[in-house]
This record gives C-alpha cells, sequence and structure tokens, in this order.
C-alpha cells in the first residue's frame, strides 16, 4: 500500500507551512503531497486565509525533487477547462512531470457566494464535471499538430491547439472519487485513472470499489487498470496521551477518531491501514490536518509508513 500526505489548507495554512510538510513528506519517503481545494474555512477563522490550489502547487514543484503533487480534488466550478488544462500542464513541466489532477464537482456552496463563484444546481454540476474531464484528457491526449474541438451543453472548443502538453503523457493521472452511486463510478470507468472514496467505513468503501469495477466492465475498461485508494484522517501518537491531545488539537475524540479515521498508537495505525489494503485499497490518503506538528508527520514516516509496504 502506497501512503500519501493530504492537507487541508482552508482551515488556515500559509504557503510556507505548506512547503514544509511537503518537504518534510518527501525526507520521510512518502508517496505524495497532496491538497484540498477550497476557498473557505469548514471551522475557526481560517487564517491567514485561502491559498489557491495550483498556484501552491507549482511553487511546491520548485522547492521539491521527488514527491508526487495533486489536489484531492479540484471543484469543477472553479476554472474553465481549458485553463484548468494549461495550469496543470505546466505545473507538471515545474515538477518534471510529478503532478496528478483530481477533479470534482464541487459541494461547499458557501465558499462559492463567499467569493463570487456561480454554483450551478447538483445535476448541472456533474454535468459540466464530465464536460471538464472530456475536454482535459482530450486536449493532453490530442496528438501533437493536431486540433482538438468539443462541442458540449456548457463548453465548446473550436480547432485548439491543445498546447501546452504535459511531461506526462497521455497526461497526468487524473482521480475522480466519492460515494455517488451511478455517475461517479461511470465518470472514474470513462476517464479516471485512479478512483478515490473519502473519509468512509471498510464496508461502504468496498462497496463503492465495486460499482466502480462493474462500471468498468460496462464500458470495456478493465478494471485493473485503475487504482483503488482511500482517504482517512489520520491521528497517532507514541501512547494514549499523545494520542489524546493530537485528537483535541483538531476538536475531534478518541472514539470518533478510531470509527472514522486512522487513530492510535503506529501499531493500532498498521492495524487499520491492514484492514483497508485487505478490502483491495492500494493507495490511502493520510488527512494531516495540523501542519506544524511534525513530529506527528515524524512519527508517521518513521513507524507507520515502513510498514506500509508489506500490506496487501
Amino acid at each position: 500500500m502506497e501512503l500519501r500526505i493530504f492537507v487541508e489548507p482552508q482551515m488556515g495554512a500559509s504557503y510556507d507551512q505548506q512547503v514544509r510538510v511537503a518537504r518534510a513528506a518527501e525526507r520521510l519517503g512518502f508517496d505524495a503531497f497532496f491538497r484540498s481545494d477550497h476557498y473557505l474555512t469548514m471551522g475557526g477563522d481560517g487564517l491567514p486565509g485561502p491559498t489557491d490550489a495550483w498556484i501552491t502547487l507549482a511553487g511546491i514543484a520548485r522547492e521539491t525533487e521527488r514527491i508526487r503533487l495533486g489536489t484531492l480534488v479540484t471543484s469543477a466550478t472553479f476554472r474553465l477547462p481549458g485553463q484548468l488544462a494549461i495550469a496543470v500542464a505546466e505545473v507538471d513541466a515545474m515538477s518534471h512531470g510529478r503532478v496528478e489532477l483530481g477533479l470534482g464537482a464541487g459541494w461547499f456552496e458557501a465558499e462559492h457566494t463567499a467569493y463570487g463563484i456561480p454554483f450551478p444546481p447538483l445535476g448541472e454540476r456533474f454535468e459540466r464535471l464530465g464536460e471538464q474531464l472530456a475536454v482535459i484528457t482530450g486536449l493532453w491526449s490530442t496528438p501533437d499538430g493536431q486540433p482538438f474541438s468539443y462541442q458540449g451543453d456548457h463548453y465548446q472548443l473550436a480547432d485548439s491547439p491543445a498546447l501546452p502538453k504535459p511531461v506526462q503523457r497521455p497526461g497526468p493521472p487524473v482521480i475522480v472519487g466519492g460515494g455517488g452511486r451511478s455517475r461517479t463510478p461511470r465518470l472514474a470507468a470513462t476517464y479516471a485513472s485512479e478512483f478515490n472514496m473519502p473519509f468512509s467505513l471498510l464496508a461502504d468503501t468496498v462497496a463503492q470499489f465495486e460499482r466502480v469495477r462493474a462500471a468498468c466492465a460496462s464500458v470495456g475498461r478493465d478494471p485493473a487498470e485503475l487504482t483503488y485508494s482511500a482517504a482517512q484522517v489520520v491521528c497517532c501518537g507514541r501512547n494514549r496521551a499523545e494520542v489524546d491531545r493530537r485528537a483535541a488539537a483538531i476538536g475531534r475524540s478518541v472514539d470518533n477518531l478510531s470509527e472514522h479515521g486512522l487513530c492510535g498508537t503506529p501499531d493500532e495505525v498498521v492495524a487499520k491501514l491492514a484492514t483497508y489494503a485487505a478490502a483491495g485499497t492500494e493507495r490511502l490518503y493520510l488527512q494531516f490536518l495540523t501542519l506544524d506538528d511534525l513530529d506527528h508527520l515524524e512519527l508517521l514516516g518513521e513507524e507507520v509508513l515502513p510498514h506500509a509496504a508489506d500490506l496487501s
């Protein structure tokens, strides 16, 4: 199992804090540093304020060397698909081919109204997500020197030069995720290289993986072509007192985190990871919420990460 670090900067994190976590994660050997793409905190004052996901990742791309970088997930409501394809391709070049794009329909209405971003009804958001996936992957995969055109209900492109091309061909890996029973699996089967099930119980994760596999079969795609991943909040400590302190720092109880997350000593966290690995989870994103607690990250890197490769 691969382990990735996933942060939520909208809750209150500067660019410098994110760089420190990304560099530490790289040094410790984690596979990737991912961040959410949100413009409004879900609690607290959110100081110093939001940072733009792709501008931040562009900077981090130049301050790291190995670790992969991406979003979990960018909202299709935030950017036009042609613009997003250009931005991600450029960050892919800046990172020498280390970028991945998680793309979703968007759900947090308050951040849209707070910053003047249109927030269509759910059905239209999913329509736009599907068209964005088609446009972005189409622009990236169009052969050099050939134009790309697209006629959708929401987006139309005519004779685009389909530039710039990303370093990774036919394009950076695309991640689609969520618990929707029909549209989400279908979009993952059609466009994604990875399906992610975030913050869900094991039984729900397994059931959604099966829906995605069935969707792959329905479109004639080998389900094994996708990577199946999950995301869980992590709260690890050397002893119960340290676990309690870290749970309190993120406003959660140990009992709640034990049921809905990865919580406990390193051995306990590894044991919980093993249940996800046994159920077919190939990659897990550790939601790391206390960006200044680098000792927490060190503990995960030294006492949890070394065991992940043996989980299957």
